[in-house]
């Protein structure tokens, strides 16, 4: 029997250390990154024991059945996951360089309000360019589509962030301003000028409070001490429109939802002084290695992501 090369053995030790390292970081559990390895606990124990026996570092802190990544363990796992991100869809990319984009799936996650005016254009010439890929759109949350992102279920999300998390990057392609939107005939449709204040005797009409929307207006309230109510809480754009035409109350909603049949139903104010833009753009899971399709799709939505420091890189991931 051939004896196995000292030298190979070693690489083929630290590849399987990495893998199960990896595993343990993303799932938070020695358990499970037995199961998703489908390897017993001990295994998996044995090989993360020796990873940092051989790199003379601590890298969990074990609470309970808990693992939290040490300092010395986020600086591995951050060069570590890309590499193996990157041989764990070797073949499939291969395949994929082999046939261009001829073929291979795209899955984005995206909010409805993301999905319905924002998304269009970009899935419409995706679709053109790349008619033999498979694009899946998840209509989810903001909170769901971090979690798709993070477990890898999808490759990216499109949409609009105020706090962008540590382990996620996130580049804006388009700013919407603020708009106040009443009926025709409210008494603010032609106030000018239009102040903060003039707004507090109304009710408004917002999505519900668990959303940026509502945060953000509660914000600037809040900010500047004055005072509001919200006559009705209601999930989507199209929704909040009808009812604020109804007379039901008034909104502040982001220009990306407003068009030119609103104008004919709804009277249309800019509030840009007194609420910040909203963006829309890109998130990506850091070091998440992107494949072919999910490259190309973003290089559609804006080209000068790519190539850009502060942006996602031109090779396999972002930073």
């Amino acid at each position: 029997m051939a004896k196995t090369s000292p030298r190979f053995y070693y690489k083929g030790s630290r590849l399987k250390q990495l893998r199960a390292f990896c595993h343990a970081a993303r799932l938070g559990s020695v358990t499970r990154a037995a199961e998703a390895l489908f390897l017993s606990q001990p295994a998996v124990s044995l090989q993360l024991g020796a990873l940092e026996s051989e790199l003379g570092v601590k890298l969990f802190d074990r609470r309970g059945r808990r693992l939290n990544l040490t300092h010395e363990g986020e600086e591995l796992y951050e060069l570590a996951r890309p590499l193996m991100d990157g041989l764990d869809s070797l073949e499939s990319d291969f395949r994929d360089r082999l046939r261009g984009l001829s073929a291979g799936e795209l899955n984005i996650a995206a909010g409805s309000s993301t999905i319905l005016y924002f998304l269009p254009p970009f899935v419409e010439a995706f679709r053109a360019a790349y008619p033999e890929v498979q694009l899946k759109l998840h209509n989810v949350t903001g909170k769901d589509g971090l979690a798709l992102i993070r477990s890898d279920e999808v490759d990216l999300a499109v949409g609009s962030m105020l706090d962008v998390p540590t382990d996620l990057d996130y580049a804006p392609v388009r700013s919407f301003d603020p708009m106040l939107i009443t009926p025709h005939d409210h008494p603010l449709a032609a106030r000018h000028p239009l102040t903060l204040e003039d707004l507090s005797p109304y009710g408004l009409i917002l999505p519900p409070s668990r959303l940026t929307t509502y945060r953000l207006v509660d914000l600037v309230f809040q900010q500047r001490r004055v005072p509001y109510t919200v006559a009705l809480e209601v999930g989507g754009w199209e929704i909040i429109k009808q009812y604020v035409a109804m007379g039901l109350g008034i909104s502040i909603v982001t220009g990306i939802c407003i068009t030119d049949a609103d104008h004919e139903r709804l009277a249309v104010r800019n509030l840009r002084a007194y609420f910040p833009p909203r963006s829309y753009g890109v998130v990506i899971r850091k070091g998440k290695y992107l494949s072919p399709q999910a490259r190309a799709f973003v290089d559609l939505v804006k080209p000068s992501l790519f190539g850009r420091r502060d942006g996602f890189d031109t090779g396999h991931s972002e930073r």
